[in-house]
């Protein structure tokens, strides 16, 4: 097996025993993109050379392992673009924390950034000024968004494991649709410090990688109290990849009603009846719970995530980074029209979709009306998945309706296009942690992607009964054949 194809855990310990280099997983990386990635578009900017500094690696328990990073994350003297247009040529003086703890701990940034949605607005990666990403498993499929080119990345061999963001549901949502295994921490868990914002209240930073190991394993290294993130929790850290040990006989997981409606593709819900089926085998116990307000979720996520990102946004003028279209010093109001031409060629349809909708949401007259009754709403979905967790210790549930759709299937249709992620959305607007694993393949070979939801904070039983599940299936053993 190359070792482009191991996880960072064997690879960790082939490392340890002597008998590969860190240069020997550079070059198996380097040699998988340069053979495929022109068909699947998983990183950006690929003009620049792939060589890291290796003889200066620090000790720590990623040491020699290379980390594959969305471009929406800070990297000092790397260009962080979010794929867009408007940050053209950005290269971030500083790195955001979590490139830091990765640095602290060994690992190696990987120089190139994967590809994403513009501004992690979309659910497809089709968004992105690059072009698509492709799906490995049949490339005429989109890969999910935003996140979808650490997540093509990772399934596809050419990169160990990644981070990526999630807002809505652009981890879960990717790692479902490409076979692999994607982490959104609680909010607050993982320090936001040095990432791009699309909307503050719902983004966080979490791990794609190749099974549920390699997952906690990562999640040990970027989770923590930071005091450069306001939004931070400073609340005891623990090593998750020790709490994945022991069996998960008696713990109770929720099967929501309003998951499994009408609308849920026939294969993705056999896909979850077999996972649960195989759960209940290892001595898991199901009830069904309702969340009553989930039908509000996508109305309420696509006011206040909109509002955020239109303020969040307004930062990008063309005055102190990024693109900068000028006009002429000798028009009449020559700023205003700079500003205005920048940002309409800077930014791409939906970004500037998003921007309408969050400004008219903001707007006098409008804001009680749209985004104070959001915000209300989020309260009862929040208080919804409380008096669940007062039974149960998760929730599972599909992660998306569907497997994967086709290229420019839901282009052109926004509303279809944000109903993908109507089942990852709520655990955003309520802060919790949801790990999306493998659970099977349609008849067309698309990989099916399951859910589960956790208390604030409880990321190792999520992590336990996802590895559970894992240690007993094959399906995060399959690989696309290319």
């Amino acid at each position: 097996m190359e070792l482009n194809q191991l996880t960072a855990f064997q690879l960790l310990k082939l490392l340890k025993e002597g008998s590969i280099a860190c240069e020997d997983i550079i070059s198996s990386l380097k040699e998988r993109i340069q053979k495929i990635d022109f068909q699947i578009n998983a990183y950006v900017r690929k003009d620049k050379d792939i060589g890291l500094s290796v003889p200066y690696i620090k000790e720590g328990c990623l040491k020699g392992i290379p980390v594959a990073i969305k471009d929406n994350i800070a990297t000092c003297f790397l260009p962080t673009e979010c794929c867009s247009r408007i940050l053209k040529g950005f290269i971030p003086p500083y790195d955001a924390t979590v490139i830091k703890r990765l640095k602290s701990e060994g690992a190696l940034i990987f120089p190139l950034k994967t590809n994403m949605d513009e501004f992690a607005f979309g659910s497809s990666t089709e968004n992105s000024c690059f072009g698509p990403t492709r799906n490995p498993w049949n490339l005429e499929y989109v890969v999910g968004g935003s996140s979808g080119g650490s997540a093509a990345a990772v399934a596809a061999d050419e990169a160990i494991f990644a981070l990526g963001t999630d807002t809505g549901g652009s981890i879960r949502q990717p790692a479902s649709f490409c076979g692999v295994v994607g982490f959104k921490p609680t909010y607050g868990r993982v320090s936001r410090f040095g990432l791009i914002a699309f909307a503050s209240s719902l983004d966080v930073i979490g791990p794609i990688t190749k099974d549920v190991y390699d997952c906690a394993l990562l999640l040990n290294i970027i989770s923590g109290y930071d005091p450069c993130d306001s939004t931070s929790v400073e609340i005891p850290t623990k090593d998750f990849t020790q709490g994945l040990l022991g069996d998960i006989k008696g713990i109770k997981i929720g099967l929501p009603k309003e998951y499994f409606i009408e609308g849920l593709d026939r294969e993705v819900k056999e896909r979850i009846e077999e996972a649960v089926a195989e759960l209940k085998k290892l001595g898991v116990v199901f009830q069904e719970v309702s969340l009553p307000h989930t039908k509000y979720a996508v109305a309420v996520y696509y006011i206040i995530a909109t509002a955020e990102a239109s303020s969040n946004l307004a930062r990008f003028d063309g005055v102190q980074y990024g693109l900068r279209v000028d006009a002429s010093s000798q028009e009449k109001d020559a700023l205003i029209k700079m500003y205005k031409q920048t940002r309409k060629e800077g930014f791409g349809e939906e970004a500037k979709r998003r921007i309408i909708l969050g400004t008219f949401a903001l707007a006098h007259g409008y804001y009680e009306a749209y985004y104070l009754r959001a915000q209300k709403v989020r309260t009862l979905i929040c208080q919804d998945f409380a008096e669940v967790f007062k039974e149960c210790d998760c929730i599972l549930t599909p992660t998306s309706p569907t497997a994967a759709f086709k290229l420019k299937e839901k282009i052109d249709d926004p509303l279809k296009m944000y109903l993908s992620d109507i089942f990852t959305i709520s655990a955003n607007l309520a802060g919790l942690p949801a790990i999306s694993v493998p659970c099977g393949f349609t008849k067309k070979g698309l990989p099916v992607g399951m859910q589960i939801l956790g208390k604030p904070f409880a990321e190792e039983t999520i992590l336990k009964v996802a590895y559970n599940y894992e240690q007993h299936t094959i399906w995060h053993k399959q690989k696309p054949k290319l």
